[in-house]
């Protein structure tokens, strides 16, 4: 028994392992990427959550475009969106919920909304101070997620073969590329990283 308490990375990185076991195995030799998709509820930074997702070659085969195949194998947009498992402080997550803010509050990046009476005025530059670090915290834990099924070999176990995970936030286009490319080793999103890069402005 110990004093110390969990940790919310600890908590993603069991709670993951459980989700990937629970995708159906008739799916898994058709899944090429994972999707880990960072959500908020109603855009709350203190309630974020990222859906495990993932996406097949049979949606991609059926999205494809002969003029660009990339668009459906690595934007979002074409992929299955929906009916994935959620990590965080959600209902869903009970546990996740419970961990997350106590350890948000304990690094002091916990606010309070300001709607209860006489709680007092709320500073609107503090609450956007702490909504960054909110921020900064999740997605750090996320990308050592990916980083650590990686580097546990669970990837590699589930689907027989080591597989890239897109990491996504919905809020911050454009990050997707510096997270994607922190979360994997470089030789699984090559692919990935050059149709987004061909993808910018006056590439």
């Amino acid at each position: 028994m110990t004093d110390q308490p969990e940790t919310f990375l600890n908590h993603l990185r069991t709670a993951a392992v459980g989700v990937l076991e629970r995708i159906p195995d008739d799916l898994k030799a058709e899944i090429y990427t994972l999707a880990f998709n960072i959500w908020r509820v109603d855009y709350d930074d203190r309630h974020p959550y990222v859906d495990l997702g993932y996406n097949t070659e049979s949606q991609y085969e059926r999205e494809r475009r002969p003029e660009d195949p990339g668009e459906a194998r690595w934007n979002y947009a074409c992929w299955i969106l929906e009916g994935f498992e959620k990590l965080g402080n959600v209902p869903e997550d009970p546990v996740g919920a419970r961990v997350h803010e106590a350890e948000v509050r304990r690094l002091g990046a916990w606010f309070d909304s300001g709607d209860e009476e006489d709680e007092g005025e709320v500073d609107e530059g503090e609450t956007d101070a702490k909504s960054d670090l909110l921020r900064l915290h999740f997605h750090d834990a996320v990308i050592d997620l990916a980083r650590h099924l990686h580097a546990d070999g669970v990837i590699e176990k589930t689907f027989g073969r080591p597989i890239p995970v897109v990491v996504f936030d919905m809020d911050c286009p454009g990050w997707e590329l510096h997270a994607t490319e922190a979360a994997n080793p470089p030789d699984l999103v090559e692919e990935f990283m050059e149709w987004q890069q061909a993808q910018l402005p006056d590439s």
